[in-house]
């Protein structure tokens, strides 16, 4: 087999070494998920994205350390720096075909590159108790979207003060629970945990922001948004509500290339 090209980029980041690393592989045909499972486990990052070219569109696909997932925002913003910077700078949009999500695309927008995801929707929800019992502190009211639940308190200091118990969290029966609050210095902030796919806590989850966009353009009456993610590594999004469709921007980093062996 051929040396599978390998890139690992800093996405959602303000410079190098912030925002959320993901690896991309860039692959001349799909290998067997097992395969891809163990690379992504090797590589040991939130995301591992693959990619094949296909005619005009790229096919995608992600995988946590632990499983494959129906769609991930940074890895995606990940693998189009690598299609629109370094594999065809000319071009200034690329499309993702993904298996669950439909087709995503990615455009340049001035130096940043601005993903076009569907929007998730959430319902009021009972607050579970293995997230209760976890979290530390209740939140003030309880969503379910798509595949995450959503908590939304009451300022940034309960976002940053938050100290989960992961392995009661890992019970919790969803992807991820996404904690949310007014932000001091931007329209809102984040934090988004995931033990049960194999990550404690995401640095940066533009996924997430597929339903946190909708959630505050209601209660802000914005279109436009400024969105930090409070992780250690912290990230920083900007984010539009556009009918049925959130457009997440960020920027991205190359951190290493490499090849794979096998």
């Amino acid at each position: 087999m051929q040396p599978i090209d390998i890139y690992q980029i800093d996405a959602f980041a303000i410079r190098l070494f912030t925002g959320n690393p993901a690896a991309v592989c860039v692959l001349n045909e799909w290998l067997p998920v097992s395969v891809m499972q163990k690379i992504a486990l090797e590589n040991n990052l939130s995301e591992t994205a693959f990619i094949v070219r296909e005619s005009n569109e790229w096919s995608i696909r992600w995988f946590t350390p632990e499983t494959e997932v129906d769609l991930c925002g940074h890895a995606t913003l990940a693998s189009a720096f690598v299609v629109l910077t370094i594999l065809h700078p000319e071009n200034n949009t690329v499309v993702f075909r993904s298996q669950k999500m439909g087709n995503l695309t990615v455009r340049k927008k001035a130096d940043m590159l601005e993903l076009d995801f569907p929007s998730d929707t959430l319902k009021t929800c009972l607050l579970p108790e293995t997230l209760e019992n976890s979290l530390g502190k209740a939140p003030l009211e309880c969503f379910i979207g798509r595949s995450d639940y959503l908590l939304l308190y009451a300022s940034e200091a309960d976002i940053l003060n938050l100290k989960p118990d992961f392995r009661k969290l890992a019970h919790a029966g969803a992807r991820g629970i996404i904690v949310t609050a007014p932000g001091t210095d931007v329209d809102f902030v984040s934090r988004f945990f995931a033990p049960q796919v194999g990550i404690n806590e995401d640095p940066v989850t533009g996924s997430a922001h597929t339903a946190l966009t909708p959630f505050w353009s209601a209660r802000l009456g914005k279109l436009s948004m400024k969105a930090k993610q409070l992780s250690d590594r912290g990230g920083y999004l900007e984010c539009t509500l556009q009918g049925e469709r959130t457009l997440i921007s960020g920027h991205a980093f190359l951190y290493l290339k490499g090849k794979i062996f096998i």
